[in-house]
């Protein structure tokens, strides 16, 4: 297994990831890093170099145990943590369903963000709702924290007269204005720089407002990554940018993307304070975001963020992982499953029991079912209707030039 993990041992260990299908996979069975390791600095103060041990080890509040330890546990209060465990429920909930309607052609694509939810969740919870959020495709979660209602999100998914981008986009390419969560684009990566952007002209306007953003291991390849650290680095805008390290892009292994240690560290080079954290801990990812947060609000600039977890799922409904990986390589992951260890701690604390959890779970369930029915009264993916044609020629331009005009007369719409 060392070799498969180094890329000095031969050329052609380069992207070969630790396990195949058919072995056995074993990551170690838990992390060696513990909650506590790592202080918690001035936000107002901390420089690139203070952040160093950080972006090398792993930031934790939540022990094996299911134990809130350290510096960085936010001390969140019970009601805001059930809230939490809510919002992750919800959204496998929705998940699981959206993706059994795929598989009998009510959808046409889906993807989920199983074993991930705690990512966008916790991290939108930590803002404010003025920030702005550029997500990629498997942070959804986010639109709940912000309010966005299942109908809605539906409604775009199968594309009816509901949609509310028109059917421009691909299932799952969500958009919500209401909520600040900018379109998700299929060209991954774009939405760094995009977030950079944003957070410039906020601090150019004395606004207090924060833009995140998250890519994939695997996207952190491309030179849209760097444009938005060298851009960040250079500006200082209130910016927190998040590699999710979930282990695969959509075939290929993290350990292609990266001829370091650790995603978090590229963070360094560009002078940004960088930190690793716990992707399956809701509290450790809640904790460092508010810290990121504060930190922009402050006027100290951006914030590098390794989000180191696991995929559980395929990459989308049109993936098999058992073509690349072990089936159970998920079961072996240290950091365990997001919601299971919100729940144990919640548990731990007094403030839950298994008859609530069942309770909340079946009353997601029902939500859901009655979510989808209702979009379909505005038309599904089978028989329509549709958004009209003429959309293609609206909403684009606020004076429609002459030659859109032309071909808008053309079609007769």
């Amino acid at each position: 297994m060392t070799d498969r993990l180094t890329a000095t041992t031969a050329p052609y260990s380069i992207g070969v990831p630790p396990f195949r299908p058919g072995e056995e996979a074993d990551f170690g069975g838990v992390f060696k890093e513990q909650p506590g390791d790592l202080w918690r600095p001035d936000p107002a103060t901390c420089t690139s170099d203070d952040s160093a041990p950080h972006a090398r080890g792993l930031l934790r509040v939540l022990n094996d145990a299911g134990e809130a330890k350290g510096e960085w546990d936010p001390k969140l209060d019970a009601s805001e943590l059930i809230q939490g465990l809510e919002y992750m429920m919800r959204l496998r909930i929705f998940d699981d369903r959206m993706i059994k309607m795929q598989r009998t052609g009510k959808l046409s694509f889906y993807m989920r963000s199983f074993g991930e939810e705690a990512v966008a969740i916790a991290q939108t919870m930590a803002l404010e709702n003025q920030d702005w959020i550029f997500p990629s495709y498997r942070q959804p979660g986010a639109q709940f924290v912000r309010g966005r209602d299942m109908v809605s999100m539906i409604c775009h998914c199968i594309g009816n007269t509901e949609d509310n981008v028109r059917g421009r986009q691909m299932p799952v390419h969500y958009t919500y204005k209401e909520g600040r969560f900018i379109s998700i684009s299929s060209p991954v990566g774009t939405q760094f720089s995009q977030a950079v952007g944003v957070a410039m002209a906020s601090a150019y306007q004395k606004k207090d407002e924060v833009c995140i953003s998250w890519l994939g291991d695997g996207t952190s390849a491309q030179g849209d990554y760097h444009y938005a650290l060298n851009f960040a680095s250079t500006f200082k805008p209130p910016v927190i940018l998040n590699v999710v390290n979930n282990q695969w892009a959509i075939s290929t292994h993290a350990n292609l993307a990266t001829g370091g240690r650790t995603f978090a560290e590229r963070g360094l080079a560009y002078d940004i304070p960088s930190f690793r954290v716990d992707g399956n801990d809701f509290l450790a990812l809640y904790s460092i975001t508010k810290w990121a947060r504060d930190r922009a609000s402050a006027g100290m600039g951006p914030t590098h963020i390794e989000v180191y977890t696991y995929r559980a799922g395929a990459h989308s409904s049109s993936d098999d992982p058992s073509a690349y990986r072990p089936n159970d390589e998920a079961a072996c992951w240290p950091g365990g499953d997001p919601i299971q260890r919100l729940k144990d701690h919640l548990v731990l604390i007094g403030e839950w029991d298994e008859e609530k959890h069942e309770a909340l779970a079946q009353k997601i369930d029902d939500e859901v079912m009655a979510a989808y029915k209702e979009a379909c009264e505005f038309g599904d993916l089978a028989s329509g209707p549709y958004p009209p044609a003429s959309t293609i020629f609206t909403e684009v331009y606020e004076t429609v030039p002459w030659h859109i005009q032309e071909q808008r007369e053309e079609l007769g719409k």
